[in-house]
């Protein structure tokens, strides 16, 4: 009797690095008006950090060409800085309100990022930078347009005590975003960023479950987002209307500078 050959297996979904944060909840008005003082130690280290995982996605970069994937030394370390520099961002931009602690592995920290490390694609990874451009500049004008109102926004969740829920999940986007682009830069793993406006309801059926898995955005939310985009596109355009306005005045005044008559002298 003849029988129908079994159905393939189904292709695998593509896996994105998670980030799971705490929903908004009541705040210390104290740290958030010292937030940025606060954080001062923490920009030191992220920045000493930063020098070294340079160097490491350097050496990984020439380990995945030959390997497919990144070598193990290279892949522990860059999977511990992406975490640790979330955790300073995710305080930074008001999330929550713990602070984040000097160390790499932090169980009770309610801030997590779960990363994958894996087999990578050689060609993907030779043309990594390039490939990159396009989640670079997303991800810079979305930073951009946070910090454009993010004076509004501190002051929102000093008065409130609390950031509220339309802005927390605006921001959560764009913190997740940022994370998946330096997860894809540093090679921790072969998915493109995406989903920037946020996942389906129930997409991660079985998985881990937080205020930001799945990250599910109201209408009020995505409306925040394409504002912090487009906020970010002009910022930058009227950066560079500002430098190019500047640049065009040093000109004229050194053309003019030698033909003015200075004050008599003798």
């Amino acid at each position: 009797m003849w029988q129908a050959p079994p159905a393939a297996a189904p292709y695998p979904r593509e896996w994105l690095p998670a980030l799971d944060l705490p929903a908004p909840g009541p705040q210390n008005r104290l740290t958030v008006l010292l937030r940025i003082l606060l954080l001062i130690p923490q920009f030191v280290v992220v920045w000493v950090l930063s020098v070294v995982a340079f160097l490491v996605a350097v050496v990984g970069w020439f380990g995945a060409l030959v390997l497919g994937r990144l070598p193990g030394f290279a892949a522990d370390y860059l999977a511990a800085y992406v975490p640790y520099e979330t955790r300073v961002s995710c305080y930074l931009l008001l999330t929550h309100d713990r602070y984040p602690p000097f160390a790499f592995r932090t169980p009770g920290h309610p801030v997590r990022v779960e990363l994958r490390p894996g087999g990578l694609n050689r060609l993907a990874v030779l043309f990594r930078l390039v490939l990159v451009i396009p989640a670079a500049v997303v991800q810079g004008l979305l930073f951009a347009g946070w910090w454009v109102v993010g004076w509004i926004s501190w002051l929102v969740v000093l008065i409130l005590g609390r950031m509220p829920q339309p802005l927390f999940e605006a921001t959560a986007a764009v913190l997740r975003y940022r994370m998946r682009y330096l997860a894809y830069l540093l090679m921790l793993t072969s998915a493109y960023p995406k989903r920037l406006f946020g996942d389906e309801p129930g997409s991660e059926p079985g998985g881990p479950v937080s205020a930001t898995r799945p990250l599910v955005l109201g209408g009020p939310g995505r409306a925040l987002l394409v504002a912090f985009l487009l906020l970010g596109l002009l910022s930058g355009a009227g950066g560079s209307v500002t430098a190019e306005v500047t640049s065009d005045d040093d000109e004229v005044r050194q053309v003019t500078g030698p033909l003015l008559q200075g004050p008599p002298t003798g």
